[in-house]
């Protein structure tokens, strides 16, 4: 696993989520290198479509841009020593 602890930059997910998607993210870089940034995303994303319902989709990186909408409750970004994640479930933009 990447040292350090994980930083959540943004998020309006319940913490109990918040803690699943924080401790996803330390399994997925115990299998995984980080390098591996689609492994990682295809795990947590798999792994939240089973708990939460389908629908989620999760980027994993060192340097990315995001505007994205998402289901209220559904949205967290944090970073694990420089690996930035963001895991949202998608919304319905009506306009």
């Amino acid at each position: 696993m990447l040292e350090g602890k994980a930083i959540v930059d943004e998020t309006d997910m319940l913490q109990t989520m918040q803690h699943d998607a924080l401790q996803l993210a330390a399994k997925a870089l115990d299998l995984f290198e980080a390098t591996e940034s689609t492994d990682i995303a295809r795990f947590i994303k798999e792994d939240f479509d089973r708990a939460y319902g389908p629908g989620w989709q999760c980027v994993v990186g060192t340097d990315f841009g995001s505007f994205v909408t998402h289901c209220h409750g559904c949205f967290i970004y944090f970073c694990i020593g420089s690996l930035a994640i963001l895991l949202f479930k998608g919304a319905v933009n009506h306009t």
